[in-house]
């Protein structure tokens, strides 16, 4: 497999200078970017049996895919990893149904019985022959139906899951999975290092490694992050991906000892305290900046796991001097429609689901009627990590490609100056 992680690095040397690419720095680097993911996450996908003819196929494929069907096929690679940690986590934490009613049902018609998911009283599907009565945790929410005078109510019921800390949950993932993750004090030679993300195990090259949780902004709700519009002045968990959404993981924290209703206030806002001058222009400019009150909006809650032992990418360290990084983000569109993996995803998207279409004119978003982005589906849109190469039992580094346009902290040494122009152009 050595052989064959050595032909995939040099097809990713030589089809980023590709010819193909030569276009406005920002998409070079965004074509670039979706090359290398194709094939780190295709080379993961091919496995242990994978053999050279294999790894040149995908190789060649990388020169001669157009950039949608390259981005298609990154989606689904990293869906298939997804879906599988899952399962993993349906193995750990579901309850064993079928154990609980061996007295009332017999052996034949337990297995006959399909295997379900511990989510699957709260998404409806079809319920075990004895539900359980204790109810582990329930949230009123009451809409108005608009025939009707008299407002409705429903409840949303928190499915019943094994009472595991957050230590032992990791530990299981590691078991099933061969890797996970901890928060632990960086290795980084520099005093704002703090804390680092540290993955524990093996990962092979292309392997998801982490998902940057949190609420997620589209361009339409840019307003609407704390402490805008300097919203990174007091938030260093602030992440922007290509199409413009922001992820803010602040709130998210280092996550939770249960499943529960989530609503992406678990931490209070940061404040942003400006300087004024006294002058009529700076008046009117705190006027029009003041972060709008996303209460109005009303709130936007999701039953999730935060016993997710891979929602950590927020605390991965940008590398010293003479590091070099082992992941890069990869955008990744959940399709909502998954709903039994709902809860392992942990994000939120900000303004109850909502997305007015927005196209950006230089540094500013104007909405924008516009066709469907040519998919039907739903999607939350996140971030992950991928691996660059094979991990072992090490800090997790990422290139944070800072904005050269901007003052960078003391301790930012780019890992490659033109990456960071054009990202940023």
């Amino acid at each position: 497999m050595a052989s064959l992680f050595q032909k995939f690095q040099e097809g990713v040397k030589v089809l980023a200078k590709s010819p193909t690419f030569a276009k406005d720095p920002r998409s070079l680097q965004f074509e670039a970017d979706v090359n290398r993911l194709f094939l780190y996450t295709s080379y993961n996908r091919l496995g242990k049996d994978a053999d050279d003819a294999d790894a040149e196929e995908i190789i060649d494929m990388a020169g001669k895919a157009s950039l949608a069907d390259q981005q298609k096929q990154v989606q689904e690679n990293v869906h298939s990893q997804i879906t599988n940690f899952c399962k993993y986590m349906d193995h750990i934490l579901q309850p064993d149904f079928t154990v609980k009613d061996k007295k009332n049902t017999s052996s034949s018609e337990n297995n006959s019985s399909p295997r379900r998911s511990g989510l699957s009283l709260a998404i409806g599907r079809t319920a075990p022959s004895k539900v359980h009565s204790e109810i582990i945790g329930m949230t009123e929410t009451t809409q108005v139906d608009m025939c009707r005078p008299k407002p409705w109510r429903y409840f949303t019921v928190i499915p019943e899951s094994k009472p595991l800390k957050s230590s032992e949950v990791s530990q299981s993932l590691k078991d099933l999975m061969g890797y996970t993750l901890e928060v632990e004090p960086s290795q980084i030679p520099h005093e704002d290092a703090g804390e680092g993300l540290f993955l524990h195990g093996e990962a092979n090259v292309g392997a998801v490694l982490a998902f940057y949780p949190g609420v997620i902004y589209s361009p339409a709700y840019y307003r609407y992050i704390p402490g805008y519009p300097r919203v990174d002045a007091q938030n260093s968990y602030l992440i922007t991906r290509y199409d413009g959404t922001v992820i803010n993981a602040q709130p998210w924290g280092a996550g939770g000892e249960s499943c529960e209703m989530w609503d992406g206030s678990s931490l209070p806002e940061p404040k942003h305290n400006m300087q004024a001058d006294g002058k009529g222009s700076e008046r009117i400019w705190k006027m029009l900046s003041k972060p709008l009150d996303g209460t109005r909006l009303g709130g936007n809650h999701e039953v999730l796991e935060r016993r997710n032992p891979l929602a950590f990418a927020h605390f991965a360290n940008h590398p010293a001097k003479d590091m070099v990084p082992n992941v890069m983000v990869c955008p990744y569109d959940f399709p909502l429609p998954e709903k039994h993996m709902r809860a392992y995803i942990p994000n939120i998207s900000f303004g109850n689901g909502g997305e007015a279409n927005m196209k950006r004119f230089g540094t500013f978003w104007f909405k924008w009627k516009s066709g469907t982005n040519g998919s039907d589906v739903p999607v939350l849109k996140t971030l992950v990590l991928v691996a660059t190469r094979a991990i072992s039992n090490e800090e997790v580094l990422l290139n944070y490609r800072l904005s050269n346009s901007k003052r960078r902290p003391s301790w930012y040494t780019p890992v490659d100056e033109e990456e960071d122009r054009r990202r940023w152009s």
